[in-house]
Order: structure tokens, then C-alpha cells, then sequence
């Protein structure tokens, strides 16, 4: 992508054109078609006081125009907090699709007699965050319907599905992390524990220990409960839930086909995808999926080339753009940007950590050109000021000229 000059004021005799605004200087009229209506109006911000003492990333691209609208700041390696999870998103949706299920099963080994199962209980986990209190008695209920009234051997977790570290690269100890577990109930990581009250509660006697294992080759399915990426997706992104974000990240990982699956295999996989979206010779860091991680690090226009990408794939485009939050109406942008001429026209992903502000996602121009954007203010006092200046970018882009 090469990047557009800059906006340029210039004279000419007034005129109605569509997307033309009309400036008046002493008695000249200045007339600014697009896209250099929309620049004027940026440049104005970016000589905001705010720019003197802070960062500011800040990229523009008109998808109907295919090219670069306005940047400023366009190649700065910032960190983009919580908008990472649109790299993770586009990446799962271009690799594994919106129908992909996660999976959590239930098995069992060993000899059953009389109702009594003289063996053990498996639970093999697919880090479903999904997965809740009606899933862990449906697989309750299945055990006793297959004519188990008694365990005798041990209750077995296999959480090989990924490594074992249950924190991520860079996240800091004093954060609400989420736990890294594959096996997940209500968010929680007492899996086993949980499942052996619901087997009491079935009137299944068990005097089982707990303890973790890879499961058999011999072992016999007795169930399993899935949910689809896409009922994960759209949490993850309106309400920019980190553990959801996690979870995606090692389905990415697990799609390689390794086990247990790693950080460094879903690292190599969102950087496939960059490459198919053009971005070389660009530098960044991937650490997680959430943006929880002081390790990441991208450009605005790295992102605006990973948006582009996602629009030009109409299955991604499809499951990806109503996930995100719409300003003025729903998830993290509910409050924001209400009664101005981005509301309703804006589709963005919000990121939040100490000192980052920033938002990445699509709008409507007022000449109903779909614009991408990433906007990444760094080094701020108050997050506040981050948040107000992105909502007065939109504005910028939204409002009728």
C-alpha cells in the first residue's frame, strides 16, 4: 500500500458535488473533494496538544478506493492491547471457520460388571470456554445411562491438549488472568472435582481418586459436548473476553496438528496469515491472543492490511464483522460515540491496558465508502484521552461533508 499526500486546500468556484465540502476563507471558497475533505478534518486532530506528549499510530484505508486514505504514525511499533484479538479472529476464521467446534469428551476403560466399572473414568479437555454446568450433567447422566452405577477406579483428567503453562507470555502477575486450563467449567479450573459431585448427584457411587494422564488407545467414548467457534467469537469480541480470546489461540495452535499444542505454534500460524495479507518486511511481535501481553507489538498498518484481508474473504468478513462491538450500540462501544454520525457506523475492536489506548475495525463514510482503520494512542495518562480523541477520528470519518 502506498500512502496518499497529504490533504491540500485549493480554489476554484463554488460548486455542488457530492462528498465536496465548501470552506469559506475571506471571500474564497475552498472546495475539498474526497478523500481530501476527510484529510482536512484529520489533519485538524492530529495537531491535537494530546500528540505533543504522546503517541499516536494512526492508519486510514478506503476499501472502496483500495488504497490509504490518511496516516499518521502508520509504521510505529505500538503495543495494541486488547485489538490483538482481531489478529487472532481473522486467523481462526481463515484457518479453521466459523463452524469448527470445540470439543470436550468423556470416556471410559476397563470392565464393566454389574454397574460397577472396574476401571477409570476419562475427561479429555479441548479448552471449551463454553462449556458449563448443563454440559457436566448431560455427560453425568450419559455415564449412568450406559449402566455405570459404581466406579472403582480413578476419575483421569488429560489436559494434553496444550502446554502446560496456565499464564501467558508477558502478562503481568497482578492482572485478572485468566487460567490457561483445557479443561474448563464456568470459567473455572475444578473440572474433576465438579463432575464427581454430578456423578453423586446421579447416584453413581465413587469412591475415585483424581489424578491426570494421557488418555488410553483403548479407551471407549461415552460422550462429548462441543460448541462452535462462532458462538465463541462474538463474547470474545463485544465484551473483548481475554480467556475466550486464549482459548481461540490454541484451537489456531492445535490446528497444526502438534500436541500438546503451544503459544509458538499459534504464533507461526497468525504469522502465515499475515503474509497472505501482504504484510512483509513490517515489524511485529505476536506473544498471545488476548492482548493481555506487554510483548505485543504491531503497526497501525499492519492491522489496517489484516482488516483489508478479512474483508476480501467473504466467509471471515461474514462471521467477523457483526461480532464486533457497534459504536453507540452494543459490547465495548455501547456508550461511546451515542448521538454523533458515528453511531450505529462504526464496527471496531477496542483495546485497553496501562497507558494503550486504541481501536481497530471498519466504519461508513458519509459517501457510504467502507473505510478500515486502526488508531493506537500510547503513552497516555489517562486512557480517557485515548478513547476521546478515537471517538472524534470516527466522528471525522462518519459525519456527512
Amino acid at each position: 500500500m502506498m500512502a496518499l499526500a497529504m490533504s491540500q486546500c485549493f480554489t476554484m468556484q463554488a460548486q455542488t458535488l457530492p462528498g465536496v465540502t465548501l470552506l469559506r476563507q475571506d471571500t474564497a471558497e475552498v472546495v475539498l473533494p474526497w478523500p481530501m475533505n476527510v484529510q482536512a478534518r484529520l489533519d485538524s486532530l492530529t495537531s491535537d496538544t494530546l500528540l505533543r506528549r504522546t503517541q499516536l499510530g494512526l492508519m486510514v484505508y478506503d476499501l472502496a478506493a483500495d488504497s490509504v486514505l490518511y496516516s499518521y504514525g502508520g509504521q510505529q511499533t505500538l503495543r495494541p492491547a486488547s485489538t490483538m484479538k482481531l489478529l487472532t479472529s481473522v486467523t481462526a476464521l481463515d484457518l479453521l471457520g466459523s463452524r469448527y467446534d470445540y470439543r470436550t469428551s468423556l470416556y471410559y476403560q476397563g470392565r464393566m460388571a454389574d454397574g460397577v466399572l472396574e476401571g477409570d473414568v476419562w475427561l479429555v479437555g479441548g479448552m471449551d470456554p463454553l462449556f458449563d454446568d448443563t454440559d457436566l450433567r448431560i455427560m453425568a447422566e450419559t455415564l449412568h445411562r450406559v449402566g455405570i452405577d459404581s466406579i472403582s477406579g480413578r476419575i483421569m483428567k488429560d489436559v494434553t491438549f496444550k502446554e502446560d503453562m496456565l499464564l501467558g507470555e508477558g502478562w503481568c502477575w497482578d492482572d485478572d488472568n485468566p487460567q490457561l486450563t483445557p479443561l474448563l467449567i464456568s470459567r473455572k479450573d475444578e473440572f474433576a472435582e465438579r463432575f464427581k459431585e454430578e456423578l453423586e448427584k446421579c447416584s453413581i457411587i465413587v469412591n475415585a481418586p483424581i489424578s491426570a494422564g494421557r488418555l488410553p488407545k483403548d479407551a471407549l467414548l461415552v460422550c462429548s459436548r462441543s460448541h462452535p467457534l462462532s458462538e465463541v467469537l462474538v463474547p470474545m469480541m463485544k465484551e473483548s473476553d481475554n480467556l475466550y480470546a486464549e482459548s481461540m489461540f490454541f484451537q489456531i495452535a492445535a490446528a497444526t496438528g502438534q500436541r500438546p499444542a503451544k503459544a509458538v505454534h499459534a504464533r507461526q500460524a497468525v504469522k502465515s496469515l499475515l503474509s497472505k495479507a501482504g504484510v512483509r518486511g513490517i515489524p511485529y511481535r505476536i506473544a498471545d491472543g488476548s492482548g493481555l501481553s506487554l510483548y505485543n507489538y504491531v503497526t497501525p498498518e499492519l492491522m489496517v492490511r489484516l482488516l483489508r484481508y478479512a474483508y476480501l474473504k467473504r466467509d471471515v468478513m461474514a462471521a467477523l464483522y457483526p461480532a464486533l462491538p457497534v459504536a453507540g450500540v452494543d459490547g465495548t462501544l455501547k456508550k461511546r460515540m451515542k448521538g454523533s454520525a458515528a453511531e450505529g457506523n462504526v464496527h471496531a475492536k477496542t483495546g485497553t491496558l496501562s497507558g494503550i489506548s486504541s481501536l481497530a475495525g471498519y466504519c461508513r463514510a458519509a459517501n457510504q465508502h467502507l473505510l478500515a482503520f486502526c488508531i493506537i494512542n500510547q503513552g497516555i495518562m489517562k486512557n480517557a484521552e485515548g478513547r476521546n480523541f478515537q471517538d472524534k477520528v470516527c466522528e471525522a470519518l462518519c459525519r456527512p461533508f
